[in-house]
């Protein structure tokens, strides 16, 4: 399943924090980057790409964008299993940037991550208290020493790719600025009513033809890449707000609630009510 993630185009990276007994969410792969930090999870079975493996008691994965990607409970009888998940845009680091000598490091990790990363027992262990502390940071601070991590997890030793070379999928490159500019016209438009017509229009494409052209490049027909932006900033107001499902719905371009209720569970597998709740165990923070 392809998640939605909360992650919205105004935010540099989100941090989640969870103690829990049991894995429960599916496969599931999304656009972002994700590094995930697990402690006392021995014995959960780790699938990533067409790699499965049972885990010891730490475990730090790197899996890059659009890769599937998910850990199972199995054999792990912790009764209090510590999960922190770090997530940034793709394009955080744009590729010019990535190019210069000192982020040759981080910009090699990054490829290799399209296959997922783990890394060795020393590195996590060298890592954990910072990790544990990034969400005490603030603003910039904290985008620094994302960047900081990223580079010693870049340069330390022992990491080990996990899927297979050939598993890598290649569909989800869209290689078009106009795609990009129709995200982007999207993306800050989300909240009000946008027709194919307008957008189509920015990018100087007949209705018909910018259709195709994007089923063709992502996959997805223009309504149901709205309704995923839509869903993506739902998703954030659900977990990081007190407001009621009905004015997320109606603040998020959502023509009514029903509505809002049917596509949500049909993308994401549960009700907004269910989803909001599966969060109130853990911490989520945007940066």
């Amino acid at each position: 399943m392809r998640e939605i993630t909360p992650l919205t185009q105004n935010d540099c990276f989100t941090i989640f924090f969870r103690e829990k007994k049991e894995f429960a969410f599916p496969l599931h792969y999304h656009d972002e980057f994700e590094l995930n930090f697990i402690m006392n999870g021995k014995g959960a079975k780790r699938i990533v790409g067409d790699n499965i493996e049972v885990i010891d008691d730490l475990e730090m994965v790197l899996v890059g964008p659009n890769l599937y990607h998910s850990w199972f409970t199995h054999q792990c009888k912790s009764e209090s299993i510590k999960e922190i998940t770090i997530q940034w845009h793709k394009d955080l680091f744009d590729e010019k940037f990535l190019c210069r000598n000192q982020l040759n490091f981080i910009r090699a990790m990054f490829d290799r991550a399209s296959r997922g990363i783990v890394f060795s027992k020393e590195t996590i262990a060298s890592l954990a208290p910072r990790i544990l502390a990034l969400n005490e940071k603030n603003g910039f601070d904290s985008v620094l020493e994302l960047m900081s991590i990223l580079h010693d997890l870049s340069t330390s030793r022992n990491m080990r790719t996990l899927s297979n070379a050939t598993f890598a999928n290649e569909q989800f490159s869209y290689n078009s600025r106009r795609i990009e500019k129709a995200f982007q016209y999207m993306y800050t438009n989300y909240d009000r009513t946008v027709t194919l017509s307008e957008v189509a229009k920015l990018v100087n494409m007949t209705e018909v033809s910018f259709s195709r052209f994007m089923k063709k490049r992502t996959g997805n027909t223009f309504i149901d890449s709205l309704n995923e932006i839509r869903l993506g900033h739902a998703s954030k107001k659900l977990i990081d707000t007190t407001h009621s499902i009905a004015e997320i719905s109606y603040n998020c371009g959502f023509n009514n609630i029903s509505n809002f209720n049917r596509i949500f569970k049909k993308k994401k597998g549960c009700t907004p009510k269910a989803f909001r709740e599966s969060f109130t165990t853990g911490t989520k923070v945007f940066i």
